[in-house]
């Protein structure tokens, strides 16, 4: 089992709902956090580092990134994430409704890891909770540190 918690970043509470009851519904171990924008990623992250020791550090195994949310949006979050020494390591994964061609390649540009447009049903969020658990948890080898 994983020990590290991921963190998902939505302003939605219906998509906040679903997410939890997908990750649920797989059998997910480990701990979800989640925030509602793009200031709280930022708080949640600065909060993890300074509060552990390096060795102890629990930083997310991945981040599920809604791009419209209110106070920092998620391209802002994404570009500081990516420029930070330690928070760059971490995989984020766009989970947005967005579906624009040059916003797909913005992201990119910006550091995204993945780019995820969410599902319609909720089947479907079913297995793209389950392959974007797996590829992360099981299949990627990520830097520890």
């Amino acid at each position: 089992m994983n020990n590290q918690p991921i963190l998902i970043a939505e302003d939605d509470a219906d998509d906040r709902y679903l997410l939890q009851t997908a990750f649920s519904e797989i059998g997910f171990p480990e701990r979800i956090d989640f925030v509602e924008n793009g200031i709280e990623v930022l708080h949640y992250l600065d909060n993890i580092y300074a509060s552990s020791n390096m060795e102890e550090k629990a930083l997310p195994g991945f981040i599920l990134l809604d791009l419209n949310m209110p106070k920092k949006d998620g391209r802002e979050v994404l570009k500081e994430l990516k420029q930070h020494p330690v928070f760059k390591k971490i995989p984020v994964i766009v989970f947005t409704t967005t579906k624009n061609e040059i916003e797909i390649k913005r992201c990119y540009e910006l550091g995204a890891n993945s780019y995820v447009v969410k599902p319609i049903s909720f089947d479907a969020l079913l297995k793209v909770v389950e392959n974007i658990r797996s590829f992360w948890f099981q299949t990627a080898s990520i830097p520890v540190s």
